[in-house]
């Protein structure tokens, strides 16, 4: 078993408050600017973390429309799951013979997710996380034809707008900025209170509208 690791950030970059004033122009509501907080990584080493942390900051960045990959911990949602079932491919058939097939049969090659992860991260390159964004951009770019590039820009969408008991979408961040207002089973008791007003209920995740802690499945036991 390896040492386990952490990735310190500062609190107010992971998460918080997302509003919009009545102009339309977002602002969060964060912790104070010297608190940190360590998140425990499964999967990752943190010079990983940190590296993927950055690319996906380039696939999703933070603009004047609201914040990006960073603030919703994108980073932690891949780290999920690449620790679980779906990183070790515990779902497909990995068998013999690996042969290049037709597009609708799917992903046939040998390698697994975690495979493709570590492999991409050595594509990156030494210093992928301090460069700055044209040099990740660049990076970035060279590999955009490749598996792990695919890979990591449907995670970094996932784990943008996934509901936050996988990792991600810190604070509710993603669906506060779609206006998503959550997995709600029904809004039969909202009918009759707005007439004449638009109805923006706020987000709220399954485990608020549940009453109860859902287990992930990427947190599901063999």
């Amino acid at each position: 078993m390896r040492r386990r690791e952490f990735l310190t950030l500062p609190r107010q970059t992971v998460g918080g408050l997302l509003l919009y004033t009545l102009a339309g122009e977002p602002f969060r509501i964060s912790a104070q600017q010297n608190e940190t907080v360590r998140v425990p990584l499964r999967f990752f080493t943190e010079a990983e973390a940190r590296a993927i942390s950055a690319a996906c900051e380039r696939i999703f960045p933070s603009d004047a429309s609201g914040p990006g990959a960073t603030e919703a911990a994108v980073v932690i949602y891949i780290d999920r799951q690449l620790a679980g079932p779906y990183g070790r491919d515990k779902y497909r058939y990995t068998k013999s013979p690996f042969v290049e097939s037709y597009p609708e049969h799917g992903y046939q090659a040998k390698e697994n997710p975690r495979d493709i992860y570590r492999q991409g991260i050595r594509d990156l390159g030494d210093g992928f996380a301090s460069l700055t964004a044209e040099g990740q951009i660049e990076r970035l770019t060279a590999i955009e034809k490749s598996r792990f590039f695919q890979m990591l820009r449907t995670h970094t969408i996932e784990g943008m707008f996934a509901d936050p008991m996988h990792g991600g979408n810190a604070g509710l961040i993603g669906w506060q900025l779609i206006g998503y207002p959550g997995p709600q089973m029904n809004y039969r008791a909202e009918i009759d209170k707005h007439y004449g007003t638009p109805f923006r209920p706020k987000p709220a995740s399954l485990e608020k509208i549940s009453g109860r802690k859902p287990v992930a499945w990427e947190d599901e036991k063999d």
